[in-house]
Formats: structure tokens, sequence, C-alpha cells
């Protein structure tokens, strides 16, 4: 596996609000949503991003239209959905689609570092075409202990 990618960092608002990736501009919602994510720099709930939204704007957005924007988010690559934990990250960086890409998750302090493995990827194109399949994405959460926290036991 590559070394752990460094932290997401808020997107470049030198691009006017495009995404030069997806070729569309985001619109001022979806650059809250991904900016407020990527400021986080840990997982966010979907009803945490609404809290911060009303934190940041004065007003509080309808559950749909923050689902509606980590969808595109997720869709554009912009941002990862983590099953385990029911809750969103940025991208911490600009891999392709289909990479493979793996979270791996501190069960003790929460932290989540984002790393893509060409050889991981390899191994899952081979058992998905084994079993005559067409992966849409190659996302693995790996959960385990990170090394501060196994050496604060």
């Amino acid at each position: 596996m590559t070394n752990p990618l460094p932290r997401p960092r808020p997107p470049d608002h030198a691009s006017h609000g495009t995404h030069a990736a997806l070729g569309v501009a985001l619109t001022p919602s979806r650059r809250r949503v991904l900016d407020l994510l990527a400021a986080a720099g840990r997982p966010l709930g979907a009803y945490e991003l609404i809290d911060r939204v009303a934190e940041a704007t004065g007003k509080r957005p309808a559950p749909i239209s923050v689902y509606r924007a980590l969808d595109f988010l997720v869709e554009g690559g912009l941002a990862h959905r983590l099953a385990t934990r029911n809750a969103y990250v940025a991208c911490g960086h600009g891999h392709a689609r289909e990479a493979a890409v793996a979270f791996l998750i501190c069960e003790r302090c929460g932290e989540v570092v984002e790393a893509d493995s060409a050889a991981l990827k390899a191994s899952l194109d081979a058992l998905a075409a084994n079993a005559r399949f067409s992966p849409r994405t190659l996302v693995m959460e790996v959960a385990g202990v990170c090394e501060a926290c196994a050496k604060a036991t």
C-alpha cells in the first residue's frame, strides 16, 4: 500500500467554484458542503453537516439538500461515504474514479487515513473478473488501531 496521503485541504477557491475533473460548476450549496467536509479533517455525518451549514449561514438547510450535495460530491469523486460510520469525508487527493481506495479507520480515536494502491486494484479487478462482476467502485474500509492509540495502551 502506498504511504497515507495528506489530510484533505479545503478546495481552491481560485477556481471560482468549478472542479476541473467534473467539468461543472459547483453550486454554492455543494461548495459549502465540500468546504465544511475538507475543513473538518474527519468524517462527518449528514446531520452534523446540517448543523455546520446552519452555523455558517444562519439558515438551517433541509436534510434533502445536504444529502443531494453529498450524493453529487461522492459521484464526482470529491468526497467519499464511509458506510461503516455512516459519514462522509472530503477526498484527500485527486485519484482516478477507478482507483482502489482504502480507508484505515481507528476504532479508538476515529482517525481516518485514505490511501490508494495499485496492487489492491489489481487484486480486486482479478477477484471481480473471476466472479464475472463489474464493480462501480473499489473502496475498502479497514478497522483497527492507529499507531498513536496503540502506543497509548
